[in-house]
């Protein structure tokens, strides 16, 4: 579960406090817990999968096709075949679902990799999932050994690559993408990398929705730095990056808005009439009271309790003075996941970018590998067989959208 490092003790980890003003030198090779970090993770990815072959073997339903053809990841292959246009009225009749919701680059990275290799769409979606998912993880790492050292960066990744709905991971969906960028945006934030931070939040906010969580993590970092440095030059650096940072979600929206008749609210009303809207919580409130009145399937108080232990995560964050680009990201993260209405079932795989809700449990369960190395692997041991078994009980048996 840990990694020795080579360095010593006393300079294993930065504090929280200075990571915001502290030169990094360029060029440097990936350290090897970053190497063991990743094997950990693509481990732990590639027997979530295993488990979930397993499960549908008896229906005789294919893996992959499970994994590259489930729910969103057949708009998004849509959207790379066909370009945008597909409107579908539900079943009930209430709602018009418009494949303009869906953000551009995860669809244009498939129609790129099927233009320069003999790929089908659903293998490129996986493919660039999959490879999202690695460079995700080398992020985190990144993040984590930069706060607190390789031991708590690498428990950090496996954490992240063993929560309940990590096998979206392993899917055709956008949450690898988002995450990719959003950590590396918010290493080369605390790393004093401008122009990387704000270039890297725009593609982020051009693969999700709640992409945007990213380019105000930038933006926060730039005024809180700005206000550091009052009275003196501020580099031109930091202006590129922070107005960098909001293009790619805000040219979406406003593209789909005028798109729609109505450049600043035409991409939310597209939202409404899939039944999604931020209400504060209210409607979240009003499942969750339906909910414990009258019971459902097991997925749904999943979902709940664990949003309300990204609440108590978020609140530790706090109280752990973590540095304010990671607390603006998750906040946001956390905030859509608790205030937005509709697919409540999907409220986890929102959370799963905020990564950096897990870096006190990180620090928690690494003092434990240190101390008392069997708990540590029960504990570890514990989450992966749960994250295994519901993986593939979200996928083969819910039958419900992610």
């Amino acid at each position: 579960m840990t990694q020795a490092s080579t360095a010593p003790a006393a300079a294993e980890a930065v504090p929280a406090d200075r990571v915001r003003i502290r030169p990094v030198g360029r060029g440097r090779r990936l350290p090897t817990s970053a190497a063991a970090a990743l094997a950990l993770f693509v481990a732990a990815r590639l027997c979530g999968c295993l488990v979930l072959a397993v499960v549908a073997r008896p229906s005789d339903r294919r893996p992959l096709f499970l994994l590259g053809r489930s729910w969103d990841s057949v708009w998004y292959l849509r959207i790379a075949s066909h370009g945008y246009g597909h409107t579908l009225h539900s079943r009930s009749g209430t709602g018009i679902h418009n494949d303009l919701a869906f953000f551009p680059l995860y669809p244009a990275l498939i129609r790129g990799i099927g233009m320069l290799t003999p790929l089908d769409g659903m293998a490129a979606g996986l493919l660039v999932s999959w490879t999202a998912a690695a460079v995700a993880a080398l992020g985190i790492h990144q993040v984590g050994r930069l706060l607190h050292g390789p031991s708590v960066a690498t428990v950090l990744v496996v954490l992240w690559g063993l929560l309940p709905h990590s096998i979206v991971l392993s899917m055709g969906y956008t949450e690898p993408v988002l995450t990719a960028f959003a950590a590396w945006s918010l290493y080369a934030v605390l790393t004093r990398r401008w122009v990387w931070a704000g270039t890297l939040a725009a593609l982020a906010g051009l693969s999700r929705p709640n992409g945007f969580a990213v380019a105000a993590a930038v933006l926060a970092a730039a005024v809180q730095e700005v206000w550091r440095m009052r009275g003196r030059g501020v580099p031109h650096r930091l202006w590129t990056g922070a107005a960098l940072a909001p293009l790619g979600w805000g040219g979406y929206v406003l593209w789909v808005g005028r798109r729609r008749g109505d450049p600043l609210g035409g991409y939310f009303t597209v939202q409404r009439l899939w039944g999604s809207r931020f209400d504060f919580g209210v409607g979240s409130l009003q499942f969750a009271e339906r909910m414990m009145l009258h019971g459902t399937r097991l997925h749904f108080p999943m979902a709940l309790v664990i949003v309300a232990v990204g609440t108590v995560l978020f609140a530790l964050l706090l109280a752990d003075r973590a540095p304010l680009p990671l607390v603006v990201y998750s906040g946001l993260l956390l905030a859509v996941a608790l205030g937005g209405s509709g697919f409540f079932e999907s409220k986890p795989r929102f959370l799963l970018p905020a990564f950096p809700l897990l870096i006190v449990v990180a620090q928690a369960l690494a003092r434990t590998a240190r101390a008392r190395p069997w708990h540590a692997a029960v504990v570890a041991s514990a989450l992966a067989g749960f994250s295994f078994v519901y993986g593939a009980y979200l996928v083969v048996l819910a039958r419900s959208p992610l």
